[in-house]
């Protein structure tokens, strides 16, 4: 079938057989929910590969959990440990980038893109060009590589899963309903740790201070993203290529419950909201079995234990990347690929102790004004050019970090 006309067509799913699932970024935080729920239907799904970073332990583990045909780690340091873990279990074992690249093209109905950063958009983007159904849970696919994306999945007919809490929410919120019929899509923020900091103490946070979430477990990256809302920017540049909304229609609203994940407003007033509790199987879940429901053990939802919940506007002065974000998505061309390979290296510099929490989002500005300047922000052609400008933003990213190191400072946004 070359074109999907019917929305609960899902590409090379047939009744009366386990859907066959590939998992990309299979030992992180998102990849191990998903083997749970793999592992607690082992007649509707069978893996195919699964991918992972730099833990051939972990991977080889979770390899033989689901019975994997295939196991790829990026880090090709490890492919002696990750082949002697699987001596006898019939899995065959690559490693490097190729080999992501091998997983995410094995035959397979469903392919999950859990690769935490950039890295995660070559294997994944190869999995949609084959026509592989994708369960999408790396927004740095589509803020560093949107439009791209978008157009090979109308290409392919491919309808892409959000595997993100808010834009899970969204999809289903919105249903089949036209987005020219949405007045406005509210992501929601928990506020992290940093929710009623003051702005000096925000900007002195330590990484542990970042790293301690109140509601999700997740990964450093995302985490500390999370503390300074960029996470919710580059969720709202996720979104505007995810269902077509201009900038002027999205909205964050911060709601420290976790409980309201995204509303869709329509244009007769009416609101729709996806509420659930804050546990990722929800997601994943309804992205495995779609266009199916089926019973999990994700937690479940109860309002009246609750009790209350609050909502309130972000405040974009205590937190500047969150700005910085809109600024960007209201800017558009390229430079949200821009943002996101300046914040991945700003992130990684404030986790090594290199940098201030109130560093990251100054350093990304500054990225940003110099892409604009020369150019490099022009709007990515493929993925190719999108991965071409990230690594010439790292690049200069890591000139800026080894001034700092020399005595210069950055200004605040």
């Amino acid at each position: 079938m070359d074109q999907i006309t019917d929305h609960r067509v899902v590409p090379g799913v047939r009744k009366g057989r386990p859907r066959v699932v590939t998992l990309l970024g299979a030992t992180g935080s998102i990849g191990r929910s998903t083997a749970e729920l793999l592992e607690a239907s082992p007649d509707a799904f069978r893996v195919a590969a699964v991918a992972g970073d730099r833990d051939p332990l972990a991977l080889a583990r979770m390899a033989v959990r689901l019975k994997a045909s295939f196991a790829a780690l990026a880090d090709p340091a490890g492919f002696a440990t990750l082949k002697e873990a699987l001596v006898g279990t019939g899995i065959a074992a690559a490693a490097g980038e190729e080999a992501v690249v091998e997983a995410a093209l094995h035959d397979s109905d469903l392919v999950v893109g859990a690769i935490a950063g950039t890295a995660g958009v070559r294997p994944t983007f190869a999995a949609l060009d084959a026509g592989r159904q994708i369960a999408l849970a790396n927004k740095e696919c589509l803020v560093c590589a949107g439009p791209a994306f978008m157009r090979q999945a109308a290409l392919r007919g491919i309808r892409l899963l959000p595997v993100d809490s808010e834009h899970n929410a969204i999809f289903q919120a919105l249903g089949e309903e036209d987005p020219a019929t949405v007045d406005r899509m509210i992501l929601t923020a928990s506020g992290g740790p940093f929710r009623t900091w003051a702005g000096e103490r925000i900007a002195a946070a330590t990484p542990a201070e970042a790293l301690a979430h109140p509601n999700w477990a997740m990964g450093p990256k995302v985490t500390v993203d999370s503390a300074g809302l960029m996470n919710k920017g580059l969720e709202l540049i996720e979104a505007h290529y995810l269902f077509g909304v201009e900038a002027g229609r999205l909205d964050v609203l911060v709601h420290p419950q976790s409980i309201v994940h995204g509303l869709v407003s329509f244009a007769d007033g009416s609101v729709t909201a996806g509420l659930a509790a804050p546990d990722m199987k929800v997601p994943i879940g309804h992205c495995l079995h779609y266009p199916d429901r089926a019973a999990t053990a994700a937690r479940r939802l109860d309002l009246a234990a609750i009790g209350t919940l609050t909502f309130e506007k972000p405040d974009l002065v205590r937190f500047p990347a969150l700005r910085l974000a809109l600024d960007v998505l209201a800017a558009g061309q390229g430079l949200p690929t821009v943002l996101n390979a300046a914040n991945e290296i700003a992130v990684e510099a404030f986790l090594k102790g290199r940098i201030a929490f109130g560093d990251i989002a100054p350093l990304v500005a500054r990225a940003c004004e110099a892409a604009l300047a020369d150019g490099t922000a022009r709007e990515p052609a493929s993925v190719a050019d999108a991965l071409a400008v990230d690594h010439v933003v790292r690049e200069r990213c890591r000139a800026t970090m080894d001034d700092l190191d020399g005595g210069a400072r950055l200004t605040p946004c």
